[in-house]
């Protein structure tokens, strides 16, 4: 469903909300959707109380012509949705452009409305400026992005940016083009496209990574070694910036984390949802370090 005058989609997933649930709030990255989530949120909703967006101009969400589809504009309705539902206990998980929408939510929420977020995971996440990649320039560039997209056709062009992304091109299967490509397929998604392109770097981009070393809570960075998209090297300075962060390195993996390699991605998030649960403690510890 949509929450109430906030243009996104919502779907929840698991156990009931209270004080004593943990609640799971996953953010899908550029050009895609819930979708994205598909290989975590059985073992999620086993947990707690699962909240999975479609960020507004994608998927299910309403695709206004206004214009607002920056990363702090997608982070003011994400909080938006936590007061409204007054969600507590928050593991905020996001993924490439998600990611740094869950960094900017995260310094929101820690100044607005502290102890409502306990966790962050960020996989594969923008966080700082980068040079754009070949998916995200084309749709810079709105008559030649749009153009590609009508005239080449939604799948095709998914299952060229896919193909690019993976560590091994030829696992992309058609569910995963049919699943991303199905909610690209009208012109209101493609402009939607378009305009988060053009405002996907934030004009106050230093003011905020600054602000990093702010978010003293634990923090899970989960990174592809062969990550074309978004370098490891990011995820290594996230977690020189951030006080309470650990960096899982998945070797033989891009920048679909949770797709290319559900069995070890999930296996990390939860070995960091244990370790950082209140009075639990975990021997062992799954993936790659550093």
């Amino acid at each position: 469903m949509t929450g109430l005058s906030i243009p996104i989609h919502v779907e929840t997933q698991g156990r009931d909300p209270r004080s004593d649930v943990p609640t799971f709030l996953l953010v899908h990255g550029y050009g895609a959707s819930s979708f994205s989530w598909r290989t975590w949120l059985p073992s999620l909703a086993e947990r707690g109380h699962v909240v999975v967006v479609d960020l507004k101009g994608f998927g299910a969400a309403p695709k206004p012509d206004d214009g607002a589809y920056a990363p702090a504009d997608q982070a003011e309705l994400l909080c938006r949705l936590i007061r409204q539902r007054g969600l507590q206990r928050i593991t905020l998980a996001g993924h490439s452009l998600g990611g740094g929408i869950c960094l900017l939510s995260a310094l929101r929420l820690l100044e607005a409305h502290p102890g409502t977020l306990q966790r962050l995971v960020v996989v594969s996440g923008a966080a700082y400026a980068q040079r754009l990649p070949p998916f995200v320039w084309f749709a810079h560039h709105r008559r030649l992005g749009t153009g590609l997209m009508r005239v080449l056709g939604a799948r095709w062009v998914v299952r060229w940016v896919l193909r690019g992304i993976v560590f091994d091109p030829s696992r992309v299967t058609r569910a995963q083009v049919e699943g991303y490509a199905e909610p690209l397929a009208n012109r209101a998604a493609r402009r939607a496209l378009v305009d988060t392109a053009l405002q996907i770097l934030p004009t106050d981009l230093d003011a905020v990574t600054a602000r990093y070393p702010n978010l003293r809570i634990p923090t899970l960075l989960l990174w592809g070694r062969q990550d074309p998209v978004v370098p490891l090297g990011v995820g290594q300075k996230l977690a020189s910036d951030l006080p309470d962060a650990e960096l899982v390195v998945l070797d033989r993996c891009g920048h679909l984390p949770a797709e290319e390699l559900p069995g070890e991605s999930l296996a990390a998030l939860m070995y960091f949802l244990d370790r950082t649960e209140p009075h639990l403690s975990v021997q062992g510890e799954p993936g790659a370090k550093g």
